[in-house]
């Protein structure tokens, strides 16, 4: 099988490794500005980066797409559509709402576990923030709560159960890290990002006035008329406007408003704890397991459904396995081991640690978080497979950082966020947002670096 070509054959004049280093620089920048899906991008500097300078043919190439991540992402994504489709998600969310019994205090609160638990099941983290934060902000403006600590707890919500093993951004790293032969990291990964952003809504909860609303109850009423975010606009995917998992359909929720529990429900509802048994106690595959059961439930309303594959998120797809099948190209350019070469060459692990932090931080606030976490795991992995430095704190810490800066407006969530407040200055509500997100920017990786990394090679 071939690879990349001998030192004598290459041009003297620039090297592979710079080669692609350059390109995934000009992928990124592509991507931040112009509304290109990276994915795309990502598959075309693999093709003339792979044979025009590593020297590799395209079934070489096509070696390195990732086709079990991508019917993982599929599958998940499709369960989901269908969930979201028949009412289930509804269901969970008057469900949740309805335990706030007039506390409304609870309410903040009810919002994060259930964007949390939405993200946990599969649901794509834009997708989750649309269906929740048009609710979330109502509630907000009906019983005067910061618009702002109801949109980060609805966003930190969705960070916080993203990482499930069974979650888009789980499977992601889960495999990343499983190709790089790096030690198991998804429960240490998904629980360190759910009680690294549960710390975080703690402190917002209490700086933005939810001191004010302990002991405040409100007498039950109907919420007014909410949509959700028709169409939920991928930022730094390059993705075109268009309906996320679930962003789009005609059933508007009254949260407040009993509605009878369907069969079809039900059957989701087992079909979701199924699907978490097979793939966590019995370690079936995931992709193979959720697209079965989602096919199943299609099966008894097939017409209803009709439309659900449509909002498999595509562009997500397409952008996880280009940038994917891109670092496989960074790996046979010997990119990655230059870079972690040049990494170790600062004599520091737990710096190299915090500076890789920083830059997935940097970079996910503009551009595509999983993409960023996909580059940034891979540029560790020399590093980490020296020893020297706790491989799974690291790669927790890099998955928290690259993620809790979607607060930012530039990203997906923050402009959801924005795009849902009610009752506000909206330009004192963007300054708002901004300035939060430029603190998480700046605090956040180093406290994820310290908790992680630091503190635990103290122990």
């Amino acid at each position: 099988m071939g690879g990349p070509v001998d030192a004598d054959e290459r041009s003297p004049l620039v090297s592979p490794e710079i080669v692609t280093i350059l390109a995934l620089v000009v992928i990124f920048a592509i991507a931040t500005f112009l509304p290109i899906n990276m994915g795309a991008l990502a598959f075309v500097a693999a093709f003339v980066v792979g044979t025009l300078s590593v020297g590799l043919t395209t079934d070489e190439i096509l070696a390195g797409f990732p086709s079990e991540l991508v019917l993982t992402l599929i599958g998940v994504t499709y369960l989901f559509a269908i969930a979201q489709n028949n009412g289930t998600v509804d269901l969970l969310v008057r469900g949740a709402v309805r335990l706030v019994g007039g506390h409304v205090a609870a309410i903040p609160w009810i919002m994060f576990f259930v964007t949390a638990a939405l993200t946990a099941i599969g649901a794509l983290s834009p997708a989750a923030v649309a269906i929740i934060a048009p609710i979330a902000l109502t509630f907000a403006a009906r019983h005067g709560i910061s618009p702002l600590l109801m949109g980060m707890m609805v966003i930190h919500g969705a960070q916080g159960g993203g990482f499930s093993p069974i979650s888009v951004y789980g499977v992601t790293v889960n495999d990343i890290v499983e190709e790089a032969g790096l030690p198991d990291s998804s429960i240490q990964v998904f629980l360190g990002s759910l009680f690294f952003n549960l710390a975080i809504a703690l402190v917002l909860f209490f700086v933005l006035g939810g001191r004010k609303l302990l002991g405040r109850k409100v007498a039950a009423a109907p919420l007014e008329h909410v949509e959700h975010s028709h169409g939920t606009l991928v930022r730094g995917h390059g993705a075109a406007p268009g309906p996320g998992v679930g962003g789009d359909d005609d059933e508007h929720i009254h949260p407040d408003v009993p509605q009878p529990v369907r069969l079809e429900q039900i059957l989701t509802l087992i079909g979701l704890a199924v699907v978490a048994v097979l793939a966590l106690v019995f370690d079936l595959d995931i992709g193979f397991v959720s697209i079965t059961v989602a096919v199943v439930l299609a099966l008894f309303s097939a017409q209803q459904h009709k439309g659900a594959v449509t909002q498999i998120s595509w562009s997500t797809i397409l952008l996880i396995a280009g940038v994917l099948t891109f670092v496989f190209v960074l790996q046979e350019a010997g990119t990655i081991e230059y870079v972690g070469e040049a990494v170790t060459g600062i004599g520091a692990p737990l710096l190299v640690a915090l500076l890789l932090c920083y830059i997935g931080a940097v970079v996910s606030a503009f551009a595509s978080s999983v993409a960023i976490i996909a580059v940034a795991i891979a540029l560790a992995v020399p590093f980490l497979q020296a020893g020297d430095i706790g491989a799974v704190g690291v790669v927790v810490a890099l998955s928290v950082s690259s993620t809790i800066v979607d607060v930012s407006p530039f990203s997906t969530n923050g402009a959801l966020v924005l795009a849902n407040a009610q009752d506000v200055d909206r330009d004192r509500f963007y300054k708002q947002i901004l300035a939060y997100s430029g603190i998480v920017v700046t605090a956040g990786p180093l406290l994820a670096w310290l908790v992680f990394v630091v503190v635990p090679s103290w122990l």
